[in-house]
């Protein structure tokens, strides 16, 4: 009988794609991908350690996961059960300290050594914990992509972060930066593409700090790669993040202009407006510097919308302090943000700074915060109503005969429609915007409504050489 694994994935888009690489690492040795957790002979947390009380969330899963394994083994069933990520990786063999029932225990450097662990500890040999940073390229050693569903796909080109911010696990769980080859990086999209893949997002903890040897043993930055990742044929649209405002170079300005499949959107945090909170955090930028960044880029893109990173609370905030964070959202207008009340993680120098904002006060002065957001992102939703987008459709919609995508902002749009097949792309004509999606009508036939939203500007300049060959 085939074997089958479970694998939950938490926290960032590098996490999603490391656990459908872990997933196809798997597949040589018979496992299939399960939705039902209960059915699985391997189960696999890919754990996420930014956000609050992330390990003790873990912990409280794996309560459940006894109780799956307990009614499993009644059946004469086997489970594996390993936890993996930054997690795994902070914390290492205490995980199987203080939860016996997990088998292995396997870091984000590691996870292509997946397979040797699950058949040593089935084979007899004993719970595993691998949690170095090996000498060895993983991506190299993981698998040739698969054949998966679904016209988007993430792909990580950059691992790992030397800036050390003072809040942020990720230089002790990720390790220092690490830039795959083009080569790789290339064979990898074009089997995606091959595969049926429109939009490609690449990833990395600071992708924008790209910098991959290149065929000829010269080194390529981001930009360049973009341009070169356009040219793959099937590739419609491309996506990065997560973005470091110190890293965003002349280069990459310009290929927001230049490079057409580049979709208008960028998630570039921020952390904070206050150029002393910004020090404390060793961010490496100030608020004006910021600021700087946006008219340059709004300025090669006029139609980008940007989404950001913000913490309150941070050790040492004043209301002074936050309100230079408050100046900033003004002053930029974020199409979307995430946003978080500090919270201390082990082991990282923020966690011990005097002037710790007592939870009441960031608790405050987030709700502050999210409500101005939130107001934000509902003013861009609503100013698309009345334009003319293409949508990459992904998926069924909830409803029946509901089909749902994504517009070039990255806003999910749903449409009433029959025929549309998974993966094309086609104008839709918003028609109302809700706090998290839009909805609208594609325009079909012979599309005179389309091309009369382009031509009185009704429609957006930006992507109508899209839409425009779309329409030819």
């Amino acid at each position: 009988m085939q074997k089958k694994v479970h694998i939950k994935s938490y926290g960032c888009q590098m996490n999603a794609y490391d656990s459908v690489r872990m997933a196809e690492a798997m597949a040589p040795d018979g496992y299939a991908e399960t939705a039902d957790i209960e059915a699985a002979d391997l189960i696999v947390l890919n754990t996420c350690h930014i956000r609050e009380k992330a390990a003790e969330k873990i912990y409280s899963e794996l309560g459940r996961l006894r109780l799956i394994r307990d009614r499993r083994r009644t059946e004469g069933l086997s489970t594996t059960i390993a936890v993996a990520g930054c997690v795994a990786q902070a914390e290492g063999a205490e995980i199987i300290a203080r939860a016996p029932l997990v088998d292995l225990v396997v870091g984000p450097q590691s996870y292509h050594r997946l397979p040797e662990l699950v058949r040593r500890v089935r084979d007899g040999g004993g719970k595993a914990v691998e949690t170095d940073f090996p000498a060895e390229d993983k991506f190299a050693a993981l698998p040739a992509r698969q054949k998966r569903q679904g016209p988007a796909a993430f792909l990580t080109i950059q691992e790992g972060c030397d800036k050390f911010c003072t809040f942020c696990v990720v230089p002790y769980t990720r390790g220092a930066e690490f830039s795959r080859p083009v080569a790789a990086v290339m064979a990898e999209a074009e089997k995606l593409a091959g595969y049926g893949v429109r939009e490609l997002t690449v990833l990395g903890q600071n992708v924008n700090a790209y910098t991959g040897e290149g065929p000829s043993g010269e080194v390529w930055g981001l930009a360049r790669l973009l341009a070169a990742l356009a040219e793959i044929p099937g590739i419609e649209r491309l996506r990065y993040t997560t973005s470091h405002p110190a890293d965003m170079n002349d280069d990459l300005i310009a290929a927001h202009r230049d490079i057409p499949a580049l979709m208008p959107y960028l998630h570039l945090p921020f952390q904070a407006g206050s150029d002393r909170i910004l020090a404390a955090m060793n961010r490496k930028h100030t608020g004006a510097h910021y600021l700087r960044l946006v008219e340059r880029i709004r300025g090669a893109r006029p139609d980008l919308a940007l989404s950001t990173d913000i913490i309150v609370g941070f050790p040492g905030e004043s209301g002074e302090d936050f309100a230079a964070t408050m100046a900033i959202v003004e002053e930029v207008g974020f199409a979307s943000a995430y946003s978080f009340k500090y919270s201390p993680r082990p082991g990282t120098p923020a966690a011990t700074m005097p002037g710790q904002v007592p939870e009441a006060e960031k608790a405050e002065r987030l709700a502050i915060l999210q409500a101005r957001l939130n107001e934000q992102q509902a003013a861009f939703n609503a100013a698309q109503v009345g334009r003319v987008l293409p949508v990459l459709f992904e998926r069924p919609g909830r409803k029946p005969g509901q089909i749902a995508g994504r517009s070039p902002y990255l806003q999910a749009v749903h449409v009433e429609a029959e025929g549309i097949r998974i993966g094309e792309i086609f104008p839709v004509h918003i028609t109302h915007a809700g706090p998290n999606s839009l909805s609208g009508v594609i325009i079909t036939g012979t599309n005179s409504g389309m091309k009369r939203f382009i031509a009185d500007g009704s429609g957006t300049d930006a992507v109508a050489p899209q839409t425009a060959e779309l329409l030819s």
